[in-house]
């Protein structure tokens, strides 16, 4: 993967396909997409019919011969040619404006870090087949330590886990690299499938997927820890449509289970460390990044386990693609060492 400042600086774009939202970044521009990775195809004729918000709208909604597809899982292109069509409606004129006197010659693109070859070939291949001459690979955790305002170029510890929709990334980083890391399958649809059968096995209740996000909010900002709130969704014996009202507290045990596989993935990366760089991070804390980083009560069951301080990002879901913006734009740079002379 690029670990050059030199030749992110020569790239134009920057694009991070994400497993719920596509990113994509322009140099001294900005962020110019900020779209579910989701794409509505009619299955008779092929054609697409939406991309991003308006095809997330018909997930669980459409007849038979339209189809909603997520060509990204788990962090990795799985349909490159759909990834590429949804990408080009995505961009739409504002590629074809920034880059009207001037083509498109090098893009930047975020990947896992354990991301084996086959992964990062998809990553590439999607990026040239909408017009990009050579790919940078960026490994997600270092962008995302940048766009956090981690100072990842210093000889200090600093650890981040980043939370995304299918998995959770945990490193400590130290002088520009990676130190140990640490992936598991848990993240935001996890923790969604574990409200949905909770309330599927307690209240014999189907909830809506579109309903389990709003349902996070309530349970964060909404209800006391002993308090209820009622929901609606489809009965699971007769088909009809229900309201029952749900203990938040029982919600929210249910959403912490999941979770215990974030804290063996810290405690597996904090035994690879060696003791100087444990001993910075018991001052300095974790930051937390990534779109599922605001799952309700992540934050405390994380500062409760490991007793260290623990600090949420800014805008903890755009993190990697700022972050990577930000080497773009050369507003990272390295650490300065004097040469040794002998």
């Amino acid at each position: 993967m690029t670990i050059s400042l030199e030749a992110l600086r020569r790239c134009s774009i920057a694009v991070d396909l994400g497993a719920a939202r596509t990113r994509v970044y322009l140099r001294r521009t900005g962020l110019i997409v900020d779209e579910p990775t989701v794409a509505a195809v009619n299955t008779l004729t092929g054609g697409l019919i939406a991309v991003g918000t308006p095809a997330e709208r018909m997930s669980g909604r459409t007849p038979a011969h339209i189809q909603v597809v997520r060509p990204v899982s788990n962090g990795t292109v799985v349909d490159i040619a759909m990834a590429q069509r949804m990408l080009r409606l995505l961009l739409g004129n504002k590629l074809r404006r920034a880059w009207r006197r001037r083509p498109l010659v090098s893009a930047a693109v975020c990947v896992q870090h354990d991301a084996n070859p086959l992964a990062q070939r998809a990553a590439v291949e999607t990026l040239t087949g909408i017009g990009a001459k050579r790919v940078e690979l960026v490994d997600s955790l270092i962008a995302a330590a940048v766009g956090c305002g981690l100072p990842v170029e210093r000889p200090e510890a600093t650890m981040i886990v980043v939370c995304g929709a299918a998995t959770t990334q945990v490193a400590v980083l130290s002088l520009g690299s990676i130190v140990a890391a640490e992936r598991v399958p848990v993240g935001g649809e996890t923790v969604d499938h574990a409200v949905v059968q909770h309330l599927r096995n307690e209240h014999a209740l189907m909830l809506p997927s579109q309903a389990v996000r709003p349902l996070h909010l309530v349970l964060k900002e909404g209800a006391p820890a002993s308090g209820s709130t009622e929901v609606h969704g489809r009965d699971v014996a007769t088909g009809l449509a229900r309201s029952v009202r749900i203990d938040v507290e029982s919600v929210r045990t249910a959403i912490r289970t999941p979770l215990t596989g974030v804290l063996d993935a810290i405690g597996t990366v904090l035994r690879r460390c060696p003791p100087d760089l444990v001993a910075d991070l018991a001052d300095r804390g974790i930051m937390l990044a990534g779109g599922s980083a605001v799952l309700p009560g992540f934050d405390e069951m994380l500062r409760e386990a490991t007793g260290m301080p623990l600090s949420i990002a800014d805008h903890p879901d755009v993190c990697a693609v700022e972050g990577l913006g930000a080497m773009l734009d050369g507003k990272v740079q390295p650490l300065a060492l004097d040469a040794m002379v002998s």
